[in-house]
C-alpha cells in the first residue's frame, strides 16, 4: 500500500525538480524528503530516483508514478471536502424515503422549512412502501424513512433501526356524495357491511387492514377493487363504485367525496421516522426536528 504522504513528497520533487525545492514547499528538511523517497521506493518495489553526486532525477517509473500521484491526491482532496461538507448540517446530502400519502402534506411541510434554512443540502427523495424501502435504510442507501404502522397490523423494526413516533393518524370512512352515512357524526364499519369496498393490499399478507377491522365487527367485506394509491381509491368512491377506509393523510384536500368519522377500536396508523442510530449525518438530526414540527401541525389539524 502506497502512502499518500509519500506520494505528496514525490509529486513535489517532480514539480520542483529537486529535494531542496520539495523540502521548502512541504516545510521538511531535505534529509526527511530523501528518507520519504527511500521508503516510497520500498513500498513500490521499484527504483524511483537516480541520485548523483550533485543531482537527482526521477526514473521513468518515478515520473509515471508522480503523474499518478497527482490524480490520487486530487481524489483524496475531493473526498476530504465531501466529508467536511457532511460534517455540517447546512451542507452535504440527505436521502429520504417516504410513502405516498406522507408526500401529500407531511413531507412538503417539513421540507419547505428545512430547505429554507439549509439550501445547500442536496436532497434525494425516494417514493415507496415502507417495507420495500426498509432494506435501503438498513444498508445505508437512505438516511431516514418515513414509515407507518397500523394498530391492527403491527411490525417490529429490524436490529439497527430505530423508529421515532411522530403522531397517530385516524382512519376515515370515505363515501360518495349523498351517501346516507355522510349525514351521521360517527359510523361503524358494520353499518356498511353490504356495501362494495375499495381497499388496499396487505403488507406481508393478502389481508388488508379493512378486512382485519371488519372481522372484529363480525362481517367479511365485499371487495370490488384493491389499490395502494389513494388517488385511485378516492376516484372510484367519487364515481359511486364503493366505499373505502382511508387514513387521514390520504384524504386531505380531496373533493367530491364525503368523509365520516368511525366509531370503532384501533382504527388508526402510527406515523414515524425510521433511522439508524449510528448514522453520523448532521443534516439528519436537523431534518428530524423539522419533521417533528410538521407532525405537530398536522396532529393539531386532525384534532
Amino acid at each position: 500500500m502506497l502512502s499518500s504522504q509519500r506520494l505528496r513528497v514525490l509529486r513535489e520533487v517532480f514539480r520542483t525538480g529537486s529535494i531542496a525545492g520539495a523540502a521548502r514547499v512541504l516545510r521538511l528538511s531535505p534529509s526527511a524528503v530523501s528518507h520519504q523517497l527511500s521508503k516510497l521506493e520500498e513500498e513500490a518495489g521499484v527504483g524511483l530516483v537516480e541520485r548523483g553526486a550533485q543531482s537527482l532525477r526521477l526514473t521513468a517509473a518515478g515520473r509515471r508514478l508522480a503523474r499518478r500521484a497527482q490524480e490520487v491526491l486530487d481524489i483524496i482532496e475531493a473526498a476530504e471536502k465531501d466529508l467536511l461538507a457532511q460534517a455540517r448540517a447546512d451542507a452535504g446530502q440527505l436521502r429520504i424515503g417516504f410513502f405516498a400519502s406522507a408526500g401529500y402534506r407531511l413531507l412538503p411541510l417539513a421540507l419547505s422549512t428545512f430547505t429554507a434554512r439549509h439550501p445547500a443540502v442536496d436532497l434525494d427523495l425516494v417514493l415507496g412502501q415502507p417495507h420495500e424501502l426498509l432494506p435501503d435504510l438498513e444498508r445505508g442507501a437512505l438516511d431516514v424513512l418515513v414509515v407507518f404502522e397500523h394498530a391492527l397490523d403491527p411490525w417490529k423494526p429490524p436490529d439497527g433501526v430505530e423508529v421515532t413516533h411522530l403522531f397517530d393518524e385516524p382512519q376515515l370512512l370515505v363515501v360518495p356524495p349523498g351517501h346516507p352515512a355522510g349525514q351521521r357524526p360517527r359510523v361503524r364499519l358494520a353499518d356498511l357491511a353490504e356495501e362494495p369496498w375499495i381497499t388496499t393490499f396487505g403488507t406481508d399478507t393478502p389481508v388488508s387492514v379493512l378486512e382485519r377491522a371488519s372481522a372484529l365487527e363480525g362481517f367479511s367485506p365485499t371487495i370490488r377493487c384493491r389499490s395502494d394509491h389513494y388517488e385511485v381509491t378516492l376516484g372510484l368512491v367519487r364515481a359511486g363504485l364503493g366505499v373505502a377506509l382511508v387514513p387521514s393523510l390520504g384524504a386531505q384536500g380531496a373533493t367530491g367525496i364525503q368523509v365520516c368519522r368511525l366509531d370503532g377500536p384501533r382504527l388508526y396508523r402510527r406515523i414515524g421516522a425510521a433511522t439508524r442510530p449510528t448514522n453520523p449525518n448532521p443534516a439528519l438530526r436537523s431534518f428530524i426536528d423539522y419533521l417533528r414540527d410538521a407532525s405537530a401541525q398536522i396532529r393539531n389539524a386532525l384534532r
